[in-house]
């Protein structure tokens, strides 16, 4: 959603939703002995981030790919469901015809709506945190089904830009 949101997320047991030092955050930081004007300054950085990061929002906002649950249906998911988690009429007629009971086929509908509802719960939840569960769980399913050879080459890429050693697909140490 909006860099804002994020920023407000990650600050906010610090700062309040316009981006100033909360008292109480001022009052706890004097008790632990932090000098008064690094308070202020710590606060002064962290109030042009946010007016930094407000204004990004206001003239450049990001991409915000919307993805529904109908998106991580496997193929053949989509060949049974509609998006709304509803059975396909081709699908219920030719179950009936395999022996397939209407119960079943119930079960089979009832169940796909509960994931469809949980994934648009999350989905809303993360929104309002300015994460796109969507594109997460979207790169998440992309960067499982890259090749061996994919991974290595951006691991190292990865060790090019110095990332940390926990973050890599493989042991740096170990020849590939």
């Amino acid at each position: 959603m909006s860099r804002i949101k994020r920023w407000i997320n990650m600050n906010k047991k610090e700062f309040n939703p316009d981006g100033t030092l909360k008292d109480e955050a001022r009052n706890q930081m004097l008790s632990r002995g932090m000098n008064s004007g690094a308070i202020d300054s710590y606060a002064r950085r962290l109030k042009e981030e946010y007016d930094q990061w407000k204004h990004l929002d206001e003239t450049s906002p990001e991409p915000w790919t919307v993805y529904t649950a109908y998106d991580f249906f496997t193929p053949s998911e989509k060949r049974q469901f509609n998006p709304d988690g509803s059975l396909k009429p081709e699908y219920i007629q030719s179950a009936l015809k395999m022996g397939i009971s209407e119960g079943w086929l119930e079960e089979m509908k009832r169940r796909k709506g509960i994931d469809i509802d949980n994934y648009n719960k999350v989905s809303a939840k993360k929104a309002e945190q300015g994460i796109n569960f969507g594109e997460q769980k979207m790169n998440a399913l992309i960067g499982g089904s890259r090749t061996y050879v994919q991974r290595r080459k951006l691991m190292e890429e990865d060790l090019r830009n110095f990332e940390d050693a926990d973050s890599l697909p493989f042991d740096k140490d170990t020849s590939y």
